[in-house]
């Protein structure tokens, strides 16, 4: 989901502030992307990673770094490290979900197969552990290398959750813990961590991320419903007709009369979809607040995050990341 359409724009301050240090980023990924054997993997990863992403989660380890003093070169491998979790995910994700199109591209699966797709996930994985283990950091090791399982876990737990109208917001929680906020807490905790931080203000980074990720997938699941599709890049609804049990429509279940339940059993779980059933689903979550409620959970969240950082330094760096928190819920105010 794209960051692009509000009138101010923290995450490209925080892109100028660190410029050196990204241009830094970008030249590791490069030369780690590369491969002499198999010249398909950089093919194939150039292709995402050339496809115009905010490298937000890199970006937020750097921040996060520089917010607490640190002045060494490792935090840019644990950036590029975060950017090949990120992207190695995308790249079986685009599998796993049969996508055709990612940031307004082709997703590589298409282009190439899903075969490619897979493999060339699990070699930027592989590249990852490599880059983590530079810094020599077994504290950082621990973090990444268990960021990275519950991601894979988060997106297991998806799979039997997502069409099952059992689930309810604590498995929610659950899956977007894994899938997505997960590894922007490993990105803003390791800043810390690697700069040598207070315990008090690497928990407080680890807060921050998480809260930060859960708000920034709860805005992407509202904004399916009720979103302007020039500017997402996605057609209202397509959580809906690919049967995905999101907040907006895990709300609306839990307060559902009998009628209602059982058109969402039959188009949820079991996937029979008929013409104007979008309509349907779209007036039974405004006539039970659903999308209402979701929009404060999410709002909530960002404030969490804000609150997080009263514990950091005063720094440039953590009013542009508090910024960055009021940024993501923008797009739903």
């Amino acid at each position: 989901m794209g960051l692009d359409h509000a009138a101010t724009k923290p995450h490209e301050q925080l892109a100028r502030h660190l410029d050196n240090k990204m241009a830094a980023v970008n030249t590791l990924i490069r030369e780690r992307m590369a491969s002499r054997h198999a010249p398909r993997i950089p093919e194939v990863t150039a292709h995402l990673v050339d496809a115009g992403g905010k490298r937000l989660r890199p970006m937020l380890t750097l921040a996060t770094a520089d917010m607490c003093g640190y002045g060494g070169a490792f935090d840019v491998h644990l950036a590029a490290t975060v950017e090949f979790i990120h992207t190695a995910t995308l790249l079986h994700d685009d599998v796993v979900d049969e996508s055709q199109q990612r940031r307004g591209r082709p997703t590589a699966n298409l282009l190439w197969d899903n075969k490619s797709s897979v493999l060339v996930g699990d070699y930027l994985f592989a590249r990852a552990f490599q880059l983590m283990v530079e810094p020599g950091n077994l504290r950082v090791l621990d973090i990444l290398s268990n960021a990275a399982a519950v991601i894979a876990e988060g997106e297991v737990l998806q799979l039997s959750a997502a069409r099952d109208l059992k689930t309810d917001e604590s498995i929610y929680l659950q899956v977007v813990r894994g899938k997505t906020a997960a590894l922007f807490s490993a990105a803003t905790e390791v800043g810390g961590v690697i700069a040598d931080a207070p315990e008090a203000q690497i928990k407080a980074l680890f807060e921050y991320g998480d809260a930060l990720g859960i708000a920034f997938q709860i805005v992407d699941d509202l904004l399916d419903y009720q979103g302007d599709s020039s500017a997402t890049g996605k057609n209202v609804g397509d959580d809906f007709r690919e049967r995905k049990l999101t907040l907006p429509v895990i709300k609306a279940v839990a307060a559902a009369d009998e009628t209602e339940r059982a058109f969402w059993v039959r188009t949820i779980e079991k996937g029979r979809q008929e013409d104007g059933d979008l309509e349907q689903a779209m007036a039974l979550l405004t006539r039970h607040g659903a999308l209402e409620a979701t929009r404060r959970d999410a709002l909530s969240w960002a404030t969490k995050a804000k609150s997080a950082m009263d514990a950091l330094p005063d720094h440039p760096v953590r009013r542009m990341l508090i910024d960055l928190a009021d940024y993501v819920v923008a797009r739903i105010n």
